[in-house]
């Protein structure tokens, strides 16, 4: 099951409180203070994970806390630190305050935030000896942990996005592509959450395709799905249009598309984008007659099958070397940035 958001509560721990203890040894007479400081509360730390692409997991765990650090014992020994509660997300996970406020935007592989901090443990009473206090009986409390409600929201972190009407052909043209196994049917559906497959294009070189779900003229403004996954196309490096080769009305299903994307978020538009005219099976033995429906368009077109595979090499092939061209802009981009700061 996929989900793409979760409200949790998190907490930290609180510091374990500090001793009041004095030496008591034979043959040791006023020994004095020895009582040890309690341990700090544990953290809350949220890392991201490239193991995860869901948020399942905080369905059934809406309540994550870190340990309380121990109380402070005799002979000045400190208690132990409480154990951190370590939250794992997906990458591309967005993690935001009970009023929607930003906190963090955990892209990276193991990039950490820590949310609360834990309490800091009490003082034991041989911290607080003076030239005129020899026998302090005082310790101090720990301080409590903190507590926050917070609000994940997922955005998938995928090379291709593969957008299009509903029974455009998407999910058989991903399971054809990579190893993922999407419901396809013969009769009319959407897709109700996104699927992720792992495209091998080359020896060694392989890039993640998304499979959105169907997008329907209005969809920004909440109709059909809605706003609900158009937010995962965000973080893909390239668009890849998905129209039926048989629609009579080909660069106005293009058009929609587009602009359905353009009122959700204007930077989408900005995105490389590539156009699959999808379902060539439908034509039979004329797929190799069909006539490019938007030759005045610059982006390249591709006619391809799901089925009978036509057309899916050379698809695939610029595909992965657009993601692979895109990803080196993207490890030149800080060089060149750190250069010209010097």
């Amino acid at each position: 099951m996929f989900i793409d958001e979760a409200t949790i509560t998190v907490e930290s721990g609180g510091g374990g409180d500090g001793c009041m203890c004095f030496r008591r040894e034979k043959y040791v007479p006023r020994g004095g203070p020895n009582g040890g400081d309690g341990g700090d509360g544990g953290d809350v730390i949220f890392r991201a994970d490239g193991n995860l692409n869901t948020l399942l997991d905080f369905r059934y765990r809406p309540r994550i806390a870190a340990k309380r650090g121990a109380h402070g014992k005799g002979k000045d020994m400190t208690g132990p630190r409480g154990a951190d509660a370590l939250v794992r997300v997906p990458r591309g996970t967005l993690v935001r305050a009970e009023d929607g406020a930003l906190l963090a935007d955990l892209v990276d592989e193991g990039q950490e935030f820590v949310l609360l901090k834990g309490g800091r443990g009490g003082r034991g009473n041989s911290r607080f000896v003076t030239s005129t206090n020899q026998a302090p009986r005082r310790a101090d409390p720990g301080e409590p942990g903190q507590q926050a409600v917070v609000r994940l929201e997922l955005r998938l972190m995928a090379d291709v996005g593969l957008v299009g009407f509903p029974n455009a052909g998407k999910s058989t043209l991903l399971s054809r592509l990579s190893a993922a196994h999407p419901k396809i049917a013969d009769y009319p559906f959407t897709t109700l959450e996104p699927q992720l497959g792992i495209v091998g294009w080359a020896e060694y070189e392989s890039f993640v395709l998304a499979d959105l779900p169907g997008l329907l003229e209005g969809a920004h403004q909440g109709k059909g799905l809605g706003l609900r996954f158009l937010r995962h196309i965000e973080r893909t490096r390239i668009l890849l249009f998905a129209i039926d080769c048989t629609s009579a009305t080909p660069a106005q299903d293009l058009e929609t598309l587009r602009s359905e994307l353009g009122h959700f978020d204007a930077g989408l538009l900005d995105k490389p984008y590539a156009i699959a005219f999808t379902t060539a099976d439908l034509l039979g033995p004329e797929a190799t007659d069909f006539a490019d429906p938007l030759p005045g368009l610059a982006p390249p077109r591709f006619l391809v099958s799901g089925v009978s595979g036509y057309g899916l090499r050379e698809l695939v092939v610029w595909l992965g070397t657009a993601v692979k061209d895109h990803r080196q802009l993207e490890l030149a981009a800080p060089m060149e940035d750190f250069g010209g700061a010097g």
